[in-house]
């Protein structure tokens, strides 16, 4: 019984019987069950992919802002230093200079 069932199929697929109108009748809310979650799978893969390359370009444009601020700030602290304010002030002629001895306290 089971070999006449298998030749059966077998002949059904040589024919192209196998996947026919009745078959897609008797089984059209299984297709379509299975066809809307293959969609909603490659869109959420999609979706993914996207977001992925979008968080590695902000990775590296924060890397890029990440070494400017750090340029930046050694620019501010080395212009603040006492010697460079000196050299500034000398080369603007303010007639300024560093005072020798520490100020006064005033104590009441």
């Amino acid at each position: 019984m089971a070999h006449k069932k298998k030749d059966n199929i077998l002949l059904k697929t040589l024919h192209g019987r196998l996947l026919s109108t009745d078959f897609f009748a008797r089984n059209w809310l299984t297709i379509l069950t299975i066809m809307v979650m293959f969609l909603i799978y490659i869109t959420n893969r999609y979706q993914c992919l996207t977001r992925m390359e979008r968080i590695q370009e902000l990775q590296r444009q924060l890397e890029i802002v990440q070494t400017e601020q750090i340029y930046q700030k050694s620019v501010y602290m080395s212009s603040i230093r006492e010697s460079a304010m000196t050299e500034r002030i000398d080369s603007l002629h303010l007639g300024l200079s560093v005072q020798q001895q520490p100020p006064y306290h005033i104590t009441y």
